[in-house]
């Protein structure tokens, strides 16, 4: 067959075999193409050796062998090597783990690639268990080894050493792996604050928390730790949860990971503050939020299995008990409500305190309200029960019963008559 040509593609190289009927050069020299590089490829195993090495260096507090870790070249990844070895010493970072789970998104041009990895560790001197997430690292081989390139990061990466991306996807950034960070440790107070943001005011709002809450939540051994990202991204990539989430709200209590048999599912309890909210209140609202969210490290609110109202209100009565503030200051919003919408039928339901819901602030008043009224007539002694008993099963109305002989609908019918009576609640 005249004109017949056919080619084939070979592993190193293009070889072409040349069938044309009486037109061929037997003389013509043979030349082999130039052998193309092999594909980058992600080496797990050089992986999880380099992940061994970093914990082993972030437990013995050694800064040169977590920045011989990164490529010779690399001096921004030696850098948050070598920053996240300073915040490992300086929080006493303790029981660290790190193992390769699995890579995402497949080997970048030059060789990169990310994985999510299992991290564990402790706040030594503060967490009595231990909290595991599931971070982001990214490697690169090269020079017969696998080097870290980046950490952190919970969408989509540039192969560099920041934190990029958005939370929601599983993936988490603990402040403590975000970059470098500032450490105001006391005997009973630990802050850990992105070194933009320095210590001091949330360590003076910790420490006035700290014994206003142990003197209503009797027992409890003060270790309050209180996490402070570099703004409101940060504070939603620590806790793994979408972008926006949290940009109304100026702490949360939680767990900084995902790990079971802890106290909570996630290991131990902090505080973590969003700045961007927090540094614009003022002092007495700064410290209200403070003593609310460590209300809720005493109480591993996290675990609690009562009602939601009765968690939030519990830790607005506690840190609301020692100001003077007026009922339009305290319950404003949910006067404003009644007078618009008449009066609720029922306590607030969990929906009602969505962080992106409507009337938010409403729904904290009424909450506190309700636990109020319950100090007011049982005592503080019964209402510290209550919250104790439903938290750990108990049925509301039995505990209601026993400690205020009241059911729920009388506890509805008193909480009502309240908010009728309220500053501004009543139409004009």
């Amino acid at each position: 067959m005249a004109g017949l040509s056919l080619s084939v593609l070979l592993a190193g190289g293009l070889v072409l075999w040349g069938l044309v009927d009486g037109d061929t050069d037997e003389d013509a020299p043979y030349r082999a193409s130039a052998p193309t590089a092999a594909p980058a490829v992600v080496e797990p195993a050089g992986a999880a050796q380099a992940l061994q090495n970093l914990a082993r260096a972030l437990e013995d507090g050694d800064r040169s062998a977590a920045t011989a870790l990164a490529l010779p070249d690399d001096a921004a990844a030696a850098a948050r090597l070598g920053d996240l070895v300073d915040a490992a010493r300086a929080i006493r970072l303790d029981d660290v783990t790190l193992r390769y789970v699995d890579e995402e998104d497949g080997v970048t041009a030059d060789g990169t690639w990310s994985a999510a990895v299992d991290a564990t560790w402790t706040y030594g001197g503060f967490d009595e268990v231990p909290t595991t997430a599931e971070v982001r690292v990214s490697f690169r081989a090269a020079d017969g080894r696998v080097a870290v390139t980046g950490l952190g990061g919970t969408g989509d990466d540039t192969g560099g050493t920041g934190v990029t991306g958005g939370g929601g996807t599983g993936l988490r950034t603990p402040v403590w792996m975000s970059g470098p960070v500032a450490v105001a440790r006391e005997d009973d107070v630990l802050v850990v604050a992105a070194a933009g943001r320095g210590t001091e005011p949330y360590l003076r709002r910790a420490r006035a928390a700290a014994p206003a809450v142990a003197d209503v939540v009797r027992g409890w051994r003060p270790r309050l730790v209180v996490e402070v990202p570099a703004d409101t991204a940060g504070l939603e990539q620590a806790l793994g949860v979408e972008a926006g989430y949290y940009e109304q709200i100026a702490a949360v209590t939680g767990t900084g990971g995902t790990a079971t048999g802890a106290t909570t599912d996630g290991g131990a309890v902090h505080v973590y503050v969003n700045p961007d909210v927090f540094d614009g209140l003022g002092r007495v609202g700064q410290q209200v939020v403070l003593t609310h969210e460590a209300t809720h490290v005493a109480t591993a609110a996290p675990a609690s299995g009562a009602p939601t109202w009765l968690v939030e209100g519990f830790a607005d009565y506690v840190a609301l008990r020692d100001t003077t503030l007026p009922l339009t200051r305290t319950a404003g919003q949910v006067a404003d409500l009644v007078r618009a919408d008449g009066l609720p039928a029922a306590l607030p339901d969990g929906a009602e305190f969505d962080t992106r819901g409507p009337h938010l602030g409403a729904a904290y008043e009424a909450a506190w309200l309700v636990c109020v009224m319950l100090a007011e007539r049982g005592g503080q002694d019964a209402l510290v029960d209550l919250y104790t008993r439903v938290s750990e099963g108990d049925a509301l109305d039995v505990a209601l019963r026993s400690g205020f002989d009241w059911d729920e609908a009388d506890l509805v019918r008193a909480w009502r008559d309240r908010l009728a009576g309220l500053p501004g609640a009543a139409r004009g």
